[in-house]
């Protein structure tokens, strides 16, 4: 091992080896700013704002997975994809949250290095999961209302196994060579301009041009997003043409309201994820580009289990009677 060089201007310390042929950073840790751009007097009633936000959809969550679990009545593909989904949820908020809480507290911004690569990965697994699985629950709604006779014989128990294993395995996959190529880089300044590792913060960090890895993270995560997209907007259109050619006007209404809840939530994610990820960074990362990955971090996850129990009939009639029923002081 021979050291070649220090990087003066990079930062004390910064001094990075090659060996065999691979850049090595000195650094042991990052130090995530967070929030350091709020006054100090907003910073603990944010932090009591993330934190109940986080209680909220931690428990919502493993209501629907207790719900789904002991109900026969929700033993069906849709409510199979709704579990992954809250377990995809539970992942997403304890991969970032909790290091944010640490964060408001002192000396709670550090962070490993293997720690900081485990949760960018671990962060991207998981959304590029969610993506994929949104887009199978608007296919499950497309065969549902537009071919509800033949929805048993398509949606068996085998396709949405195989369905289910296929998003986790193309996430895998997706996700797996940036995350390489981005722990192979050599970092010239331990700060990192957010409250968790985001790939766009890091490699603003290299102490090398990171176009090739932009330009590849921009790409896989346009493919990502687009094809997803696209398989609920192709549902979607179907399934209005179907809900406008229903006679009746409550019929409409109460086709419409199967579909509401996971339209609504696909919006959210969508719209929040395109905002920060399908661009060039632009010399820096905003500090309010960080309060629209609050939404992603925090804000999705709570929504997705509370839109889909209190708007669903079914979900809220078995909470009526299996809770509400058995213990009246929750009334």
């Amino acid at each position: 091992m021979m050291m070649l060089s220090s990087v003066g201007d990079c930062g004390r310390n910064d001094i990075y080896f090659i060996l065999i042929g691979r850049n090595v950073t000195l650094e042991s840790e990052f130090v995530l700013l967070g929030f350091s751009f709020m006054p100090n007097f907003a910073l603990p009633f944010f932090f009591f704002l993330i934190l109940v936000l986080y209680l909220f959809s931690m428990a919502g969550n493993l209501l629907i997975l207790t719900l789904v679990f002991s109900d026969q009545q929700l033993h069906s593909p849709m409510y199979l994809f709704l579990c992954n989904l809250s377990v995809l949820d539970i992942c997403f908020i304890n991969t970032t949250v909790p290091k944010m809480l640490q964060g408001f507290l002192p000396g709670g911004k550090t962070i490993s290095l293997l720690a900081c690569f485990a949760q960018s990965y671990t962060f991207f697994f998981v959304g590029v999961s969610t993506f994929f699985l949104l887009a199978i629950m608007s296919f499950d709604r497309f065969v549902a209302i537009c071919h509800p006779l033949h929805y048993p014989a398509i949606m068996h128990q085998k396709l949405c196994i195989k369905l289910i294993a296929s998003v986790f395995i193309l996430a895998f996959l997706v996700v797996l060579i940036p995350s390489i190529r981005i722990m192979r880089l050599p970092f010239c300044s331990n700060l990192v301009n957010h409250f968790f590792c985001d790939v766009i913060p890091l490699l603003m960090n290299s102490c090398i041009n990171t176009s090739s890895i932009q330009l590849q993270e921009i790409v896989a995560s346009s493919i990502t997003l687009i094809s997803s997209l696209l398989v609920t907007l192709i549902s979607y259109v179907y399934i209005v043409k179907t809900i406008l050619n229903i006679p009746s006007m409550e019929g409409r209404k109460k086709t419409f309201s199967t579909c509401s809840s996971h339209a609504l939530v696909v919006s959210l994610a969508y719209g929040s994820c395109i905002f920060t990820y399908i661009k060039p960074t632009q010399g820096q990362f905003r500090d309010y580009d960080k309060m629209v990955a609050i939404l992603t971090t925090v804000i999705v996850p709570l929504l997705n289990p509370y839109v889909y129990t209190l708007r669903n009939e079914k979900v809220r009639k078995i909470i009526k009677q299996n809770y509400i029923k058995n213990y009246p002081f929750l009334c």
